[in-house]
């Protein structure tokens, strides 16, 4: 395979050249697999990023370790940002070519996978968009915004019949813990499954009014998009705050359900195997942290059709777990059934048999814990052999967000939210 060198872009070169956007691309072997091909360990993997923020970061850092000490054949090819200086210092920083627009991102043909780290709002239309071009799909948790329930569901038909590769970033999934103890489970140690809790607690909002306010001066322009940004959002005049500080406001994001929670409830859906809830209710608001819209406290109570409760707990304000704290996931999990309880201790999988149960209390090792590089290369293994199973795959991720996107609209509406699995609908 050949590859060409990326010249060194400079940011004030980037800044000031509109020819800078045209960055050397990577150049893939002349036998490029085609698209839905399986791909042999040494044919190489462009990568495009669709956001430039503060997230992005780490999935950039991945990429180019896979490449320089992994040992993986995966290559930086692209970056786009609606904001033009966290544009420029990606490339600056990571080399590939720059867009300011993710629909010509996705024309590129050296991009073969994108990962997406933007606002919540956009991240269904993007991945959308993604799969129609035929690019496999890595994309920041939540798989959508909680209003957009509908563009779950079409997100999800997508995949489904495209084939296309869709990892969501609910990074605990790597953890062998959850794994381990979904096959527990099915082998009924803790008999009939009735009960779990799981959830976040940690003390700041920085995450949210801690975003950094790159340029308090900026102003839409040729650097910035604001139309882009908001999509379908509501269309409001620019302010500085909502375009930097995004994950503040309702339009935009929606707070501990849907920020923190995918990571907490989804090593637990796919711990139970269920699919839908059947009843939604949830409570919360700003406790502590005025300066916001979103609540900084969230507790939602979740049934499934199984005869099974979730319920979801988690504050900003306070970060005693209770159950001690593993990894992305948060608080760890408790499962329980009619013979027993599983929870984790240390490095091990507990099982407390219930009062009336003849079984023993057992220990069982977790063989690894959470590895976000490692996420990174079990992703880019599926898009390489076409399997679509990734660690968080795109039916688990609706199955998640449609109970967050139901405790949002209890929350902002002040009704019970029910599942009609008939009409696939959600109804308040």
């Amino acid at each position: 395979m050949s590859e060409s060198k990326n010249p060194k872009v400079t940011r004030r070169g980037f800044m000031h050249g509109a020819g800078a956007l045209a960055a050397a691309a990577f150049v893939g072997s002349s036998r490029k697999p085609s698209v839905g091909q399986v791909r042999g360990a040494n044919d190489r993997i462009g990568v495009g990023f669709i956001g430039c923020g503060g997230r992005s970061g780490a999935h950039f850092r991945a990429v180019r370790w896979l490449k320089t000490q992994g040992n993986e054949a995966v290559e930086i090819v692209a970056a786009c940002d609606v904001y033009r200086p966290r544009l420029a210092q990606r490339v600056e920083d990571f080399g590939g070519k720059a867009y300011m627009d993710h629909r010509e991102l996705l024309a590129d043909p050296n991009v073969d996978v994108v990962c997406i780290a933007t606002p919540d709002h956009v991240h269904g239309y993007q991945a959308i968009d993604a799969i129609k071009a035929g690019k496999d799909v890595y994309c920041e948790k939540p798989v959508t915004h909680w209003r957009q329930f509908e563009l779950t569901k079409r997100l999800a038909e997508e995949v489904r019949k495209s084939g296309r590769v869709f990892q969501l970033g609910s990074q605990g999934m790597r953890d062998s813990a959850w794994h381990q103890m979904r096959k527990l489970i099915e082998d009924g140690l803790i008999g009939k499954p009735i009960h779990a809790e799981c959830g976040y607690f940690r003390v700041g909002d920085w995450g949210e009014r801690g975003m950094p306010i790159d340029d308090p001066n900026a102003r839409p322009g040729a650097d910035l998009n604001w139309d882009a940004f908001l999509g379908d959002a509501p269309k409001k005049p620019f302010d500085v705050s909502r375009f930097f500080r995004w994950r503040m406001y309702e339009d935009y994001a929606g707070g501990p359900s849907t920020d923190l929670f995918p990571h907490s409830l989804t090593p637990v859906i796919h711990m139970l195997g269920v699919t839908m809830p059947s009843t939604v209710v949830a409570t919360g608001g700003k406790f502590r942290y005025d300066e916001r819209e979103i609540p900084d406290t969230f507790n939602i109570l979740i049934d499934y059709p199984e005869a099974i409760t979730v319920a979801v707990l988690g504050t900003q304000g306070n970060d005693y777990t209770g159950t001690g704290f593993r990894g992305a996931p948060g608080r760890i999990p408790i499962v329980r059934g009619w013979e027993g309880t599983l929870t984790i201790q240390g490095n091990d999988i507990v099982f407390t048999p219930a009062q009336e149960s003849k079984k023993q209390p057992q220990r069982v090792p977790i063989d690894h814990g959470e590895d976000f590089v490692e996420y990174w290369r079990d992703f880019l293994t599926c898009c390489r052999s076409r399997t679509t199973k990734t660690a968080s795959p795109m039916d688990l991720a609706y199955h998640v967000q449609t109970a967050l996107q139901m405790a949002m609209l209890v929350w902002k509406e002040g009704k019970v939210a029910r599942f009609d699995p008939a009409r696939e609908q959600i109804v308040l």
